[in-house]
């Protein structure tokens, strides 16, 4: 159970709740922005994204009211139903007639005239399932066979399925939340370089045999030789950068999204935020982002328990590695690949699953213990690692 309301306090971190929505409210103006002209081509409506846009994002609010108001604890009994849930439904990306394709890729499932998109939840089940896990076998954590080959086994099956969609930005966050978790949850760092060094080599080999994905490092390492085939998102994303300057050119005036910029209002806006609102109007979501992401990690560090400590790190990866790995890759410091800017990018299935994972955020730091409240005796503590009274 939860902490006493008497051992706790009340209020929950108005930084993470602020930069959340801030970054949110940023991302409807940005996208009602980006896609009008993309709209009214393809279904003679301008307003056809924002209006599903703002939709989500009410639906998101209440979700992470939602997220808060639940104690965090009670989600150690979710985290295999959660995970188990999250699987079926990446299977369900390859059933014709139940997954859907866009430009190839099968990551959506059809709910009626909406998309879910399981890639985006299942991060939030990897993040859930670590902590439960992480914290269940902390004294164990340097044993392969406990430790380690677990984990690996259930988030290889993860990675596999998401990167077959094929949704290799996915996959490579998700990589990288369970190796950063299973460090600082301690397992031994030969078995992580190991497990590093296999996946790295398996990587290349899968580059290395796939024209497509060979022709994005080659875009990668000069934009502006290809920029008529395989580097031309780049390039334009990069023109579009450059455009913006100092100030930008103003509210609604990009050109790049024009027809010049694919994927405007989803993996490359910030593309378009850029040359609309200029140098400063990117510090401004970085900014919101730094504190977004130290506020989570200092979260972790004041946790009461090992779960919500858990819990709060990989959260706070959740949200953190997408967004370095987006803005890495519209400025071309990372190859081509197609994930969305948290918060900001149009898609309703991350912007929920973001929205819930800071509403968890805000419930952890409301039970942090403040200066001159009564401290956790020892019997509440271990109740709390076990997972409540017995």
């Amino acid at each position: 159970m939860a902490q006493n309301p008497e051992d706790a306090s009340k209020s929950y971190d108005h930084f993470i709740m602020i930069s959340a929505l801030t970054l949110m409210a940023l991302g409807l103006t940005m996208v009602f922005n980006a896609s009008t002209v993309m709209a009214q081509s393809q279904y003679n409506d301008p307003y056809f994204f924002i209006k599903r846009q703002f939709l989500y994002a009410v639906l998101g609010i209440g979700v992470l009211l939602l997220g808060r108001a639940i104690d965090y604890h009670y989600y150690r009994r979710l985290a295999y139903p959660f995970l188990f849930i999250s699987l079926i439904c990446l299977i369900l990306v390859f059933i014709p007639g139940i997954g859907g394709k866009v430009r190839g890729a099968a990551r959506w499932i059809k709910l009626g005239p909406c998309n879910l998109q399981p890639s985006e939840f299942a991060k939030l089940a990897i993040a859930l399932f670590l902590a439960y896990s992480l914290t269940k076998k902390q004294e164990k954590m340097k044993v392969f066979s406990i430790g380690f080959a677990p984990h690996l086994v259930v988030a290889g099956i993860f990675i596999v399925l998401v990167g077959l969609e094929p949704d290799f930005g996915t996959a490579i966050t998700i990589s990288a939340i369970v190796f950063t978790m299973l460090f600082v949850g301690g397992t031994r760092l030969t078995h992580i370089l190991l497990a590093l060094g296999g996946g790295v080599t398996l990587a290349v080999i899968m580059v290395l045999r796939d024209p497509k994905k060979l022709g994005r490092v080659f875009s990668y390492l000069d934009p502006w030789k290809h920029g008529q085939d395989v580097g031309y998102q780049l390039k334009q994303s990069l023109l579009a950068i450059g455009s913006g300057g100092l100030w930008g050119l103003g509210p609604g005036q990009s050109r790049a999204k024009l027809f010049y910029l694919p994927d405007a209002h989803t993996d490359f806006i910030i593309s378009i935020f850029s040359e609309e609102t200029g140098f400063l109007g990117v510090m401004l979501v970085l900014a919101l982002f730094a504190i977004l992401v130290y506020r989570g990690f200092r979260l972790s560090l004041q946790a009461q328990d090992s779960f919500g400590s858990y819990l709060a790190l990989s959260l706070t990866l959740l949200i953190g590695l997408p967004a370095i790995i987006n803005l890495g890759v519209v400025t071309g410091i990372f190859p081509t690949k197609g994930l969305s800017l948290p918060f900001l990018s149009y898609g309703g299935s991350s912007l929920l699953a973001n929205l819930l994972a800071v509403g968890i955020l805000l419930n952890i730091s409301k039970q942090v213990k403040r200066p001159g409240l009564a401290v956790v005796n020892g019997k509440e503590r271990k109740e709390k690692e076990e997972g409540g009274p017995k």
